[in-house]
């Protein structure tokens, strides 16, 4: 085929796409997927039971789709799952799940993975999510959309981080994070509002006064944390309010990281 390297190698059973294209010295394993318009640069490795969505692109010395980095890792069927039109820029690894974890590591569309950066095994990635150079995610890490984390930063195993967050460089985040909140410092302090993130999307005026309000009853109000958040569900009309709240309630492995 016109489209792969003679160089590549492409175990038998791989399913390419007639419009995927294959770069020089890739190996692609025999269960791979790669869908329309995906294309891998130049040393690329993509293995295990990984899929690959149209129009992504690889470049060199990614490494995709291998066994997870988990010592209770026995060799049992786990799979890949990457959606549509991401960039996972070069030395970048993602592996596939365990059983413990679900058996699925699942990145969504859209996603910007740069130079050196690691996806952990089980771990959930929603679209459009940026992970800066050289930033871990560890196992069971849950991103949802619109996340950002900074360079040279880790995400400790099971941590969630909320839609729109986004977390500065150098930063070690340990318990979950709200939506929109802005988390920075070298061990990770919720300090305030992704307002930056907020105003570019477009959220209206009202909605950033309703998320600055609900930040500083989080931080200052009476009782637990999750009293103060139960107390703002049952008072905004806010539906960005309302998802920070929705967060916060929900079944969690970790504790949040609070105001300040």
């Amino acid at each position: 085929m016109d489209n792969i390297h003679p160089s590549a190698v492409i175990e038998e059973g791989a399913k390419i796409d007639p419009s995927a294209r294959v770069g020089p010295f890739c190996l692609v394993g025999k269960d791979v997927v790669l869908s329309a318009d995906v294309e891998l640069k130049s040393h690329v490795v993509v293995t295990g039971r990984t899929e690959i969505g149209e129009g992504t692109v690889i470049f060199s010395f990614a490494v995709i789709g291998e066994i997870p980095q988990d010592l209770k890792f026995k060799g049992e069927a786990s799979r890949l799952r990457i959606g549509r039109r991401n960039r996972i820029r070069e030395h970048v690894t993602m592996n596939c799940g365990t059983q413990g974890g679900g058996g699925l590591t699942r990145i969504g569309d859209d996603g910007l993975f740069m130079a050196g950066c690691h996806i952990a095994h089980d771990a959930l990635i929603g679209d459009r999510v940026i992970v800066v150079n050289s930033a871990a995610v560890a196992g069971h890490c849950v991103l949802e959309d619109d996340v950002i984390i900074g360079g040279l930063s880790g995400i400790h195993q099971f941590v969630r981080i909320g839609r729109g967050a986004i977390i500065g460089a150098v930063t070690m985040v340990t318990n979950d994070v709200i939506p929109y909140g802005l988390v920075q410092a070298p061990r990770g302090a919720l300090d305030g509002l992704n307002l930056v993130g907020l105003k570019r999307r477009g959220v209206t005026r009202a909605d950033i006064t309703a998320l600055r309000a609900a930040f500083q009853m989080l931080a200052q109000g009476e009782g637990t944390f999750h009293d103060r958040a139960q107390k703002l569900g049952d008072e905004t009309g806010s539906d960005y309010v309302r998802e920070i709240v929705d967060f916060v309630m929900a079944d969690t492995g970790r504790h949040f990281l609070t105001p300040k």
